[in-house]
C-alpha cells in the first residue's frame, strides 16, 4: 500500500478528480482513507433512492469515506468507484450518502488515499442483491 495526499481545487469534480488521481499513479483500485473540504451543489444518493439529492449551495465535507476503481486490464476505463460522505449544509444540516457525479469543489478537498497497486475492483452484477458490486482481482487476473 502506497499513500497519496491530494488537494482538489475549485470547479473539480469529487468522483472524477479521484479516479483520475488514482489512474495517474498507474494503479486500478485505492482506498479513501480520510476526505474533508467544501463543496458547491453538493450530489448525495441515499439508500434506495433513484437518484440523488442537490444538497444546493455550500456546504462542508465531514467525512468521505470509500473504494476508487478504474480501469481494467481488458482497457475498461469506467470508474468503478463506491464512496460515501456526510456533509453539513450552511445550515448546519447534516446529510448522508453515496457520492453522486457532480459534486464540485467550492474551495478545496484535502483528501489522503491508500493506492492498492497490485489490486484491481471492478462492478460485476450480484444476483443475490440486484446491483453491481465490488470484484476485488490482482493485477496479474488472478
Amino acid at each position: 500500500m502506497k499513500t497519496l495526499p491530494l488537494r482538489l481545487t475549485p470547479g473539480q469534480d469529487l468522483r472524477e478528480a479521484l479516479e483520475a488521481a488514482v489512474r495517474a499513479q498507474g494503479c486500478q483500485a485505492a482506498f479513501v482513507l480520510s476526505g474533508v473540504g467544501s463543496l458547491v451543489d453538493a450530489r448525495i444518493r441515499f439508500a434506495g433512492a433513484d437518484e440523488p439529492l442537490c444538497i444546493c449551495g455550500d456546504s462542508e465535507i465531514l467525512s468521505l469515506s470509500g473504494t476508487v476503481g478504474v480501469g481494467a486490464p481488458n482497457g475498461d476505463k469506467r470508474g468503478h468507484s463506491h464512496l460515501h460522505m456526510a456533509v453539513a449544509a450552511a445550515t448546519g444540516e447534516v446529510f448522508g450518502g453515496h457520492v453522486a457525479p457532480g459534486c464540485r469543489v467550492r474551495t478545496t478537498a484535502e483528501v489522503l488515499l491508500a493506492l492498492l497497486p497490485e489490486w484491481a475492483f471492478t462492478r460485476e452484477p450480484d444476483t443475490a442483491t440486484g446491483y453491481a458490486e465490488l470484484v476485488v482481482k490482482a493485477r496479474d487476473g488472478t
